[in-house]
């Protein structure tokens, strides 16, 4: 029999919060703290809408596994960990003292004082994005950190004035550098206009910067789940992501697990999500029908449960959380059209027309009346800031834009 392994604590705002047995290497259970069961309702989201605060132990490794990269750079992990690549509960010991949101992951107590950042010249910056496409999210020995995601990536820290450095153990970094797609080259730019597109709707609030770094193409974003003072502190912001918070495998159905077709989180299951734990109800609904919106218009058919996420502003409710990964699939011929969730029982972007959009909201409890507007007003920001110059007038993306909202408007 193989030996139990030392639980992994759960730690929040410096308090463990709660502890991860593993039962194998890949199923994690959770556990509250008898100083969490005290401080919080029962039931409260603070760890994930799929684990609410309970006396009893809970199956979070679908949870635990959502914290981790996919394919590739999920085997670079193991593989510098010296783990099998399904050992949840080791690489979490390993890198999950920053992941995405605001939790600390650790067998021992976390030491902060051992946080710090490598400041990098030009050159090194240069030198780390050279080595992506072969070290895995930038990753040395002193690392401890995870993001979710396939795409070639690595996590800095924002040291003003121009500079940026890499996060050693466990400092919480405060943007993602993404490296541009070799089969598909100008992706990261179209992510970067329908981002300005989005600020420019109040549906993000991460800022996007293109760039050129060792002769590629390079695009470095904000993290929303970061607060950053005036004085350089980084504050953590709790979120996850949509299949998170549902509980949903990203391994099912041959790695589909993401999408709804795949058994992932569809629309009406996460409007459940904010009815059940939203503050303000219609607000947040009013908000995912915005975003929804917005994707129809963009040509987004990646927007999938990894794509959308839920911010936790305080231990009893979420809300959900600016925009990310917005890219414009349809404008490539050889990336998804059909839509990673469906609206109104359709599939097919190209398809989809503002009936079905107030339709499909009409299924979670948004009052009609209120769903046509959020909708009629959506397209409205979207040819307004079209006409403002938000994004390049001559470019794909606007042609694609502007015809999409008139298609819309008219069906």
């Amino acid at each position: 029999m193989a030996p139990r392994r030392q639980p992994l604590g759960v730690w929040l705002d410096g308090q463990r919060i709660a502890e991860l047995q593993a039962i194998r290497p890949w199923s994690l259970r959770c556990r509250y703290t008898d100083d969490a069961l005290r401080r919080w309702p029962r039931n409260s989201p603070i760890i994930s809408c799929s684990l609410p605060l309970q006396n009893n132990a809970q199956d979070a490794s679908a949870f635990c596994k959502g914290l981790l990269p996919e394919g590739r750079q999920l085997a670079e992990m193991a593989r510098l960990a010296r783990v099998a690549a399904n050992d949840v509960h080791a690489l979490l010991d390993r890198f999950g003292r920053d992941v995405a949101g605001a939790l600390t992951i650790s067998a021992q107590e976390p030491n902060v004082r051992r946080e710090s950042v490598v400041a990098l010249s030009e050159d090194d910056l240069a030198d780390e994005v050279a080595a992506l496409t072969e070290q895995a999210l930038g990753l040395h020995d002193d690392s401890e950190l995870s993001i979710a995601g396939l795409q070639d990536k690595m996590l800095l820290v924002d040291l003003g004035n121009g500079q940026w450095g890499r996060p050693v153990h466990g400092r919480p970094s405060t943007h993602i550098l993404k490296l541009d797609d070799r089969r598909r080259p100008g992706l990261i730019a179209a992510e970067a206009q329908c981002l300005a597109l989005a600020r420019s709707l109040d549906l993000t609030t991460v800022d996007a910067t293109v760039c050129t770094i060792a002769d590629l193409e390079c695009l470095i974003v904000s993290r929303f789940d970061r607060r950053v003072d005036h004085d350089g502190t980084v504050h953590r912001v709790h979120q996850e992501d949509a299949c998170q918070a549902l509980g949903r495998d990203l391994d099912a159905n041959r790695g589909r697990g993401k999408y709804e077709s795949g058994g992932g989180p569809s629309l009406g299951e996460v409007a459940g999500l904010l009815e059940r734990f939203a503050r303000d109800i219609p607000y947040e609904l009013a908000r995912l029908l915005a975003v929804t919106t917005f994707n129809v218009v963009i040509g987004n058919a990646d927007a999938h449960g990894k794509n959308l996420a839920l911010l936790h502003p305080d231990a009893e409710t979420v809300e959900l959380a600016p925009l990310y990964d917005t890219v414009p699939t349809v404008l490539w011929p050889q990336l998804r059209t059909a839509g990673a969730m469906s609206i109104n029982a359709r599939w097919e972007l190209d398809d989809i027309t503002t009936e079905d959009l107030v339709d499909e909201a009409g299924r979670w409890s948004l009052e009609p009346g209120r769903a046509r507007a959020v909708v009629d007003e959506t397209l409205e920001q979207l040819r307004t800031a079209g006409g403002a110059g938000v994004i390049d007038s001559g470019s794909q993306l606007t042609e694609h834009v502007q015809r999409r909202i008139g298609e819309i408007a008219v069906r």
